[in-house]
Parts: structure tokens; sequence; C-alpha cells
């Protein structure tokens, strides 16, 4: 068996910890969960659904008849501005979370998605993630915009949109990520994310899209079997930051990763997606950050069989099959 074949470990530079690959278990047969194929067969408009333009939501709260992206306020919040009280007892320790949710609707059509969209319409939503993130940043520690698509990701409406959370506080993974980008540039002068683009861009077998601005990747400690990540050329600490022409490369870049994952299993690819800029707690120490996109879509071998993280992986370190430069081949060969 050839040495690439075998098992062996990547370590995950973004935030220390190491990923088991085992490229000999795709050849595994499967016997446990299949999931049926999601397809998008919705109407343009549901009466039914809480999110389409002119419904009334939970609450009592009408939709305006909105055209483009819409924002509102979550209707069942996450983080909240009141303050709960703290507490340490010993080993027990609590300490209050404030902050606020809402809730971007991409677009008035219930039956569309982010891929489905026209390089315009992505545009409009990247254009409503940077304004969320300057405006929220003024007053919170930090700002996650993500997305949950499909049921299989626990989505509660299929309608297209993505949510916003900021908090007073940096969480966990981000704050991960924060300490390695800063111990990476303090030991070598220069970001890391910047030297992994460099690296990946050098190797070219896990890049799936890039264009001027953006360059679409699977990374090389990849956890999810066809997870990406989303980086500019150029380092950019914050969605805000973004200039113009780059919000519309953005866009189009986009488009073109999330055509693949469509196009790869012929299904409606479900993902969790997420943005990570410098927190706005460190204000202008930034030096060390590279604003990054990660997508992590669970489905594995087809569109009915997804990755489990449990056993293993939940016990004693992240594992998977498919190997992360067999992943961006197969994303390369489905690209519009």
């Amino acid at each position: 068996m050839r040495s690439e074949q075998l098992p062996h470990r990547r370590l995950n530079r973004l935030t220390g910890e190491w990923v088991l690959v085992s490229p000999q278990r795709m050849k595994r047969p499967w016997q446990g969960e299949r999931k049926p194929a999601a397809h998008a067969d919705r109407p343009a408009h549901d009466p039914d659904c809480y999110l389409c333009p002119g419904n009334e939501r939970m609450g009592g709260t009408t939709n305006p008849e909105y055209s483009g992206t819409h924002v509102f306020a979550n209707d069942f919040p996450a983080l909240l501005s009141e303050e709960a009280g703290s507490r340490e007892d010993g080993l027990l320790r609590q300490e209050p979370a404030r902050g606020e949710a809402r809730v971007i609707c991409y677009s008035p059509d219930h039956s569309s998605t982010l891929a489905r969209m026209d390089d315009a319409q992505r545009l409009e939503v990247v254009e409503g993630w940077c304004a969320q993130s300057m405006e929220l940043g003024q007053r919170w520690a930090h700002v996650e915009i993500f997305e949950n698509k499909g049921a299989m990701m626990g989505a509660s409406s299929p309608h297209p949109h993505g949510q916003v959370w900021a908090g007073d506080f940096i969480p966990t993974i981000v704050e991960r990520e924060d300490r390695c980008q800063r111990d990476h540039t303090e030991e070598t002068g220069s970001p890391l994310l910047g030297d992994v683009l460099a690296a990946e861009l050098e190797a070219g077998e896990r890049i799936v899209a890039q264009n001027a601005d953006w360059v679409a990747l699977v990374p090389h400690w990849a956890a999810w079997p066809f997870e990406t990540l989303v980086l500019p050329r150029e380092q950019i600490a914050r969605l805000e930051d973004i200039a113009a022409p780059a919000r519309a490369s953005l866009a189009a870049v986009l488009g073109k990763l999330l055509h693949a994952y469509d196009a790869l299993f012929d299904t409606d690819f479900p993902y969790s997606m997420g943005w990570h800029g410098a927190p706005h707690a460190l204000g202008e120490d930034t030096a060390h950050w590279w604003l990054h996109a990660h997508f992590y879509p669970p489905l594995l071998r087809s569109a009915d069989i997804r990755k489990h993280m449990v056993g293993f992986e939940l016990l004693a370190e992240t594992q998977r099959d498919l190997t992360p430069e067999a992943a961006a081949a197969r994303l390369k060969e489905v690209l519009p």
C-alpha cells in the first residue's frame, strides 16, 4: 500500500489539534444510517413559513414585504442583553454571557439557496454580512456570522437564511484560533494563514476554486469529508474591511464552490458555515489575523450517507477516511 494511503495524522494549524486520516477505511461496507437526498422543490412563497415576506412570525410580528436580504432580531435568541450572575464554587465556575442574535434572510424566494442565487444576489448577502459585523462589532467582543443549511445540519427552516450571534466574550474556538495565529506571527513575523495559503497555492492539489481576490480550498487538516476554507489572497482582518471589488469577487467564488457542492451528489448540499474574523475586542491588534470562512458539510459517500462525529471522534480525536486531496479532486471535477 502506498504511504499516502496508510493511516497518518495531520496538525490543524489554526487550532493546534490533530486529525487522524485513515484512507484505507473508504473501502469498508456501509449498512448504517441513510438519509433521503434533499432536493429543492419548494414554492417561491410558503404561507406557513415564518421567514417568508408578509408572513407572521412566532410572537405576532409580521415580516415586511422585503425584496432582498432582510435582517431582524431573533425571536428565540441564544444571547440576551440581561446579565446573569457570576458564581465560583471551588472547581465549579460560572460567568455571565451577554449579547444579541439576529436572523439574515438571504432572499424573499423560499425555494432559493445561496448556491442558486446569481452573483448580484449573493453580493447583497455579502454586503449584509459586512454590515452586521461592522455594526455589532462596535458594542460586542465578537460577532459570529454563520449558516446552518439543511435539516441534516439542524436548520429549523428551509428558507434561505443565516444567523448572527454577537456576544461580550470571545468564543472558545475563535480564542483558540486567535492564540495559534498570534503565536505563529510572534515566532515567524508573518500571519499564519498567509503562510498556509502560500503553501497551499504552491502545492495546488487542494485548491478547489479561485479568482483574483479569493481562494477556496480543502485544508490539509480538514476534518469533515468535503470541508473547505475560503481565504482572501491579501490579509484582511474582518468582514467590514473587504473592499468593494473584493466583495463582488467573494460572491463569485462562493458561487463556484457552492455549485460544486450541489453537483457533487446531485443534491441540495447541506453544510454549516461561518466567518472567523478578528474579534472586535482586540481593537487594532489584528496583525496576526487573516479573515476566513469555514464550510463543514456532513455528506461522505453519497447524498444519503453522512459523516458522524462519534466514538473515537468524541472520545479521542477527530478522524476522517477520505483524504483532503481526494475531496478537492472530486469537487474540482464538478466545478461549473
